[in-house]
């Protein structure tokens, strides 16, 4: 609790007094000294692995080149022996460049540095694409790769490049740890014993884990002893940084296994609640206030724009468009998934739609005056009315919040469909 030194009480003398406080300053003092030395500590090993990554990656990427030109047969045919040799380099490449990202990953999540972007995301989609990435592995196991998915479960709340990360490891690791014509089966349901988060596991039915290793398999640099020596082309980090994410999502995840009966690894995604979002935006003194406007702010890149750039672009549009609301009445929604090249932001505003145009003009002036932006994309800012409930609406409050949130979210979901129907057909915006 912070306490340094005590007192009795009833028996208190100015010496006892003067020496209590002159401890306590001097264990304080001690405290603080050992604090900011653990931070350099801290500091240095972060400065150290990046600048040895970083330095690591630049021959790493030259070996991958050059191997690569060598077998796409751009510097002269191969002798099939020639083929194979260069291949197992190129597999060793790749691993120690996996090995080097776990190892600056696992140092993020010890300082606290790994970072999530939560967006609104349909977890099918993404689980579909994590088996679509890891089916050729599984083929050339010989393994079947399947999903089995509850088509019950709504938005997911959650970081989709994180997450994929979080599906890419664990399959990964089922695959790796089961024999030739086995099966791995990733889930996603909803468990009603927790409807506010969606539940997501990855199976097998391989070796399985010894019992006394289950409390182990999530700590860092923790390898099973008993694994197989050719199944081990990692640092054992890839399970310690997934659980990181998860638990920086706020979910939690476990693993239940039997040997000789293969494994199953859980995690769980929070579900998206528009409606508690909105809550303390849209009402007011125990009621729904009476005028809510929808605004849609959208980015499109232009033909020259850069994909890291861009990323980076809509990232400041975001942190910019925070700095144009009213925090106490109006709510930047959590981005979507993007569907295409573009990037759409919604806000919903407690005005109506003569005061919103202040609000429109407010986030058309901050955003191209970002100079990225000017170079890189197109500005389009649109507004609509939210329709006002009933002015006898025999609905409690959060029933009235939660008409909102499935308005709002009809109005978004409409202006995704359509944004997808239109990408790739080149359309140009226009700043309105």
């Amino acid at each position: 609790m912070g306490v340094q030194d005590y007192l009795v009480k009833g028996d208190i003398t100015s010496k006892q007094l003067e020496r209590a406080l002159r401890y306590a300053i001097e264990r304080q003092g001690l405290l603080r000294a050992l604090e900011i030395a653990r931070q350099r500590q801290i500091e240095f090993k972060d400065q150290f692995l990046s600048h040895v990554s970083h330095e690591l990656r630049t021959p790493l990427t030259c070996i991958y080149q050059y191997v690569t030109l060598l077998l796409d047969g751009l510097a002269g045919p191969l002798a099939p022996n020639q083929t194979d040799h260069l291949k197992s380099v190129l597999k060793s490449v790749n691993q120690l460049h996996a090995m080097i990202r776990d190892l600056l990953e696992a140092t993020r999540a010890d300082s606290g540095k790994l970072r999530v972007e939560p967006r609104c995301i349909v977890i099918g989609e993404l689980v579909h694409q994590a088996v679509a990435m890891m089916q050729p592995t599984a083929a050339e196991n010989h393994i079947s790769l399947d999903a089995l998915l509850d088509q019950t479960v709504p938005l997911v709340y959650a970081d989709p490049d994180r997450a994929l990360e979080v599906f890419i490891n664990l399959i990964d690791n089922a695959i790796r740890f089961t024999p030739t014509d086995g099966k791995v089966i990733v889930r996603a349901s909803m468990v009603e014993t927790d409807p506010s988060a969606v539940y997501l596991s990855v199976s097998d039915n391989g070796c399985g884990i010894p019992q006394g290793s289950l409390a182990q398999v999530f700590e860092r640099l923790f390898q099973d002893p008993n694994a197989v020596d050719g199944n081990r082309t990692g640092l054992g980090l890839g399970l310690y940084i997934a659980k990181e994410i998860v638990n920086l999502h706020g979910g939690r995840m476990w693993v239940a296994s039997e040997p000789g009966c293969g494994s199953t690894f859980s995690f769980t995604l929070p579900l998206y609640s528009l409606a508690k979002l909105l809550l303390p935006a849209i009402t007011h003194r125990g009621r729904l206030r009476d005028d809510i406007v929808l605004v849609r702010v959208e980015l499109t890149p232009l033909s020259k724009a850069l994909r890291g750039c861009w990323k980076e672009v809509c990232q400041r549009c975001l942190e910019r468009l925070r700095q144009c609301i009213y925090v106490d009445k109006d709510l930047v929604l959590p981005p979507m998934e993007a569907s295409g090249a573009g990037e759409t932001f919604f806000v919903v505003a407690s005005t109506d739609m003569t005061k919103v145009n202040i609000m429109m003009d407010r986030i058309r002036d901050h955003l191209v005056a970002l100079p990225k932006l000017k170079a890189s994309g197109v500005l389009r800012v649109t507004a609509e009315a939210i329709p006002a409930p009933p002015a006898h609406d025999p609905r409690i409050l959060e029933q009235q919040v939660w008409g909102v949130a499935d308005f709002v979210t009809e109005l978004i979901q409409r202006g995704l469909w359509s944004d997808r129907q239109t990408t790739g057909k080149g359309e140009s915006l226009n700043v309105n």
